[in-house]
């Protein structure tokens, strides 16, 4: 049974990737590896920065 729970796992975690859902998650690995000095966005204050570029810059997208 751990095998398959690994394997559910496994893709959930590839399923949020193709989703976008780990971007913040990434956004504050490269925030902390680039030696920032400010704080980083709040999660909220992240995904209204990243819609409003999507809004104002739109690109190959579904919708």
């Amino acid at each position: 049974m751990g095998a398959v729970a690994g394997g559910f796992r496994g893709f959930a975690t590839y399923f949020k990737g193709i989703m976008g859902a780990d971007a913040y998650t990434k956004y504050l690995e490269h925030h902390n590896a680039s030696g920032h000095a400010d704080a980083p966005m709040t999660e909220r204050e992240f995904w209204r920065d990243r819609t409003d570029r999507q809004d104002s810059n739109p690109q190959g997208r579904c919708c």
